[in-house]
């Protein structure tokens, strides 16, 4: 939070959604402590894990700022990033892409990363690296016109193409995970990829 507002205040109007996706580690009770010491975040809350599918299209309902970024909370994404990301966005673009071009994953999620990005991209026609990077941001009308669900998170670029709107990427850097674990398995390194 201090990290966001550090960058925030002061230079723009904001709100700072957190979407807890049925986390039983604590956290809720910490989003409702930082949401009432600061009236511009708010909290929601789900009573299970639905995926991030479903956080991101409830975020995006909730949202009303004409930009929206998204990004992970395991502190992997820095948000210095986020005025660099609003100057894409003011030059035309409606989504960009952060590009971890420099991952501090283990190999084993690197690879597979690789495969199924060099597939979509090819699939798609869309120059981005890293479809799966939570660190993006967006103009209002692509976060009020694209329908997310299971997970096509994944897909929010291609979706975006499909809808008319222009998409791009900005290398963005990425910090080793020092906080939560991950929730990445074999699974969803199957289930990601036939998607």
């Amino acid at each position: 939070q201090a990290q966001l507002e550090n960058i925030l205040e002061n230079r723009y109007s904001y709100e700072i959604l957190y979407m807890n996706d049925g986390s039983f580690d604590g956290s809720e009770k910490i989003l409702d402590e930082l949401s009432n010491q600061n009236a511009s975040t708010k909290a929601v809350h789900f009573h299970r894990n639905y995926g991030k599918a479903a956080a991101l299209a409830e975020g995006f309902k909730l949202a009303t700022g004409d930009y929206v970024m998204t990004m992970d909370a395991d502190l992997q994404d820095d948000p210095a990033e986020i005025p660099n990301f609003i100057t894409k966005l003011e030059e035309g673009f409606d989504l960009v892409s952060g590009w971890k071009k420099v991952r501090h994953d283990p190999i084993g999620k690197r690879w597979p990363s690789k495969l199924y990005n060099f597939t979509v991209s090819t699939l798609s026609g869309i120059p981005i690296h890293d479809f799966n990077c939570g660190l993006k941001a967006y103009t209002r009308k692509v976060v009020k016109n694209i329908e997310l669900y299971g997970e096509m998170h994944r897909y929010i670029p291609v979706l975006a193409k499909q809808k008319g709107f222009s998409c791009t990427e900005k290398v963005v850097s990425h910090r080793a995970r020092k906080y939560g674990e991950s929730k990445y398995g074999i699974k969803r390194l199957f289930t990601g990829y036939l998607d």
